[in-house]
This record gives C-alpha cells, structure tokens and sequence, in this order.
C-alpha cells in the first residue's frame, strides 16, 4: 500500500464503481456510501426514475453519480452500460453485480424459463459485465468485482429452486473468476440474509406478517440487515484494506441461530 492508503485504507477517492440494480435497496445504498466514501459511481437499473434520484441525491450532496436505465435482460445493453461509464468518468476500477431477482417456485410448479431467466440475470450479465470491463479494469491497480451472492446458496429451502441455485452458481463464478483474474483483479462476493430492502417488506405483506419477526428470532443480533450493513462491507471489499482479499465469500448475516429451540435467554 501506498503512504496515503496506509492513512485511510477504506477511501475510495479517486475510483469509479458501476453498480447495478442501484435503483433502490442494497444497490442504491451502495451506490450513496461509495459516493460517500469518495467514488465516481455508474448506478444502473431497468426503471429510469429510480436511478435518476438516486444519481440525483448523490450529486446534490456534492458526488458524482451518472445514472444509467437499462434492462439486463438485454444482453446488448451491456455494453453501452460500460461503455457510458467509462465516456463519463474514464475508468472502470470497481463493478458491483447487485442486480437479481426474488423468490421461484417449487420444484413442480418450475420451468426452465424460471431457471434461464434466473441464470441469466444471477450469471450471464455477471459474467459478460466483467468480461467488457476487463480491458479497462486492468489499467487501475487494486480494481475488483464484488458479485452479490446470498445465504440462499448455501440453503436447500422449499420455493426458492431457480434463486438459489444461480446464487449457488454466482458463488462458484466468483470462486473462477478469482482464479483467473488474479493477481490483477480481485474478485469476490457478499452473502447477506434477511435485509429490510422494500423488495422484503413486499415478500412480507404477500406471505405473513409474522415472517418478519421468525426471522428476527432465528438471527443471532435479533434484527434484519439494513442495506447499509451491506454497503459498508461492500465498501471494504472495494477499498485498499482489502488489497490481500481474493476469491472470498463475506456473510453479512447478523449470526445464524443452531438451536431449534431457544435454551437460554438473551442477555
């Protein structure tokens, strides 16, 4: 690390991340604590309005943000997502892969349309994102990819096939990618559960109220995540503390509960 690095190792002054899905939840509170922490930030997701305010509220507090509307689903708006980023502010050093999708249906009720379009946007945008940022990645010393996997991958839970196996496989991508990319590009990956996004507050009042506080009971730290729990672990893994971190996994789960039932209070 250089002296200055040494002095704030977690400043992200100077760089440029694109993130996507940044229109709201997770992705938009990285995309404002990235600006905040002094990054150039590309916040990309499908609804225009979304990302205009986000880019918006960044740049009114004095960053700088360029919002980007595009639909993932289209492989041939990649490119000009990268494309745009790096006319706008000439670098790429840091690509969040936030962008996914909810739930999936049981076993019996899937197609291999809930599995294509899960894999799609969970694998493929992931991989081809990375892959056009490459050439660009590779001129800015400490550049990284942080996918966005989730605890789902490491679950067998009912009703989530198609979601948690292409988390499963963003898991593994992350692990590949590390591999090949290295030593010039560190790759890795957030695994958060529950976090309070408006896409879970939604998830809550279509299933059961209760869910909310099952869930709570079943976490360690007795809450949900906050999208900027998440944030700021993304934070770390793009900045110079993080320079010897490669091909690693970070839970971000508030500490899972073992027991089935509860033996002792809580402090």
């Amino acid at each position: 690390m250089s002296d200055l690095e040494l002095r704030n190792p977690f400043s992200l002054e100077g760089k440029v991340a694109l993130v996507t899905g940044g229109g709201r939840g997770i992705g938009a509170s990285i995309a404002r604590v990235f600006a905040d922490f002094g990054a150039s930030v590309a916040v990309t997701a499908r609804t225009g309005s979304e990302v205009d305010a986000v880019a918006s509220e960044i740049n009114s507090a004095g960053g700088h943000a360029l919002p980007i509307a595009a639909d993932l689903f289209d492989l041939d708006q990649l490119g000009p997502i990268i494309e745009g980023t790096v006319r706008e502010f000439g670098a790429i050093d840091v690509l969040v892969n936030n962008a996914g999708a909810g739930g999936s249906p049981v076993f019996v009720d899937t197609r291999v349309e809930d599995l294509q379009r899960a894999f799609h946007l969970m694998v493929a945008v992931p991989f081809e994102l990375a892959r056009l940022a490459l050439p660009y990645m590779l001129q800015r010393p400490g550049a990284s990819v942080i996918n966005m996997t989730s605890v789902g991958a490491y679950r067998s839970t009912r009703g989530n096939l198609a979601h948690h196996t292409a988390k499963g496989a963003l898991a593994q991508l992350t692990r590949l990618m590390a591999a090949d990319l290295g030593p010039k590009i560190r790759v890795n990956a957030l695994v958060p559960a529950a976090v309070e996004t408006p896409g879970l507050r939604e998830a809550f009042e279509r299933r059961s109220p209760e869910m909310r506080q099952i869930i709570i009971d079943h976490t360690r730290l007795r809450r949900l995540g906050t999208p900027e729990d998440i944030a700021f672990a993304a934070v770390y893994l793009a900045s110079p503390a993080a320079s010897w971190v490669t091909g690693a996994l970070l839970d971000i789960n508030g500490g899972p509960v073992d027991e089935i039932v509860q033996t002792a209070p809580d402090l």
